[in-house]
């Protein structure tokens, strides 16, 4: 049964000051009953919905991994998981606003940290899933009740704003898991060819190798 819970994405931004890359949605949440809300156990899936975007020639050759070669892309650009978070909404009568804060990974083992890599600008398309629990007010007490299964919303993520998120804890970098033997040899080359980094060590290897 419908009972008018709505949620509404307006928009994203970084959040500076967490000690690993976060992301704030800012959450409107709309409840027509008259006597209000007392709260809301709030939890949000988000996904990605690769299909809902186009991609230029660079994106799709990153992106072959994830969903083979374009011309299969009608059968394999299937949503892709992101993101689990919780709050907790306070009372409100009519609509609210509160930030959803959702930490960001940045692997590139995981398909999501993949698919942010891949792209070069524009945005990513997101659906928001909610669920969760309403404490509403009723007749001078607390009735209880669960957020409907269509409770959802989508929001566009500007690719600058998931750069400067990644960016608030490693600028202009990126991480890659390694085996522990693959990380010694790449630390031999480098004191072989007295470089200064590991960066200069990789750049050097891959010119080596052609690319």
């Amino acid at each position: 049964m419908d009972d008018g819970l709505r949620f509404d994405c307006l928009d994203a931004r970084p959040e500076p000051y967490a000690a690993s890359p976060t992301l704030v949605f800012r959450l409107r949440v709309t409840d027509p009953s008259p006597e209000g809300v007392h709260a809301i156990a709030l939890r949000c899936q988000i996904r990605i919905e690769p299909h809902r975007r186009p991609y230029g020639p660079r994106e799709a050759a990153l992106l072959a991994d994830l969903f083979g070669e374009p011309a299969r892309w009608g059968d394999t650009l299937r949503p892709v998981q992101f993101a689990m978070a919780q709050a907790m909404v306070p009372a409100f009568t009519a609509s609210t606003e509160i930030d959803l804060t959702v930490p960001c990974g940045y692997d590139l083992e995981v398909a999501a940290g993949r698919y942010f890599a891949a792209l070069d600008d524009g945005e990513i398309p997101l659906l928001l899933l909610f669920s969760g629990t309403v404490l509403a007010r009723s007749g001078g007490g607390v009735s209880m009740r669960q957020i409907p299964w269509h409770c959802e919303t989508r929001h566009r993520l500007p690719v600058a704003v998931w750069r400067e998120t990644i960016d608030t804890a490693f600028p202009g970098a990126g991480w890659l898991r390694l085996r522990r033997d693959t990380v010694r040899e790449i630390l031999r080359f480098k004191s072989e060819r007295v470089l200064a980094t590991v960066d200069e060590a990789i750049e050097l290897l891959m010119k080596e190798a052609g690319r």
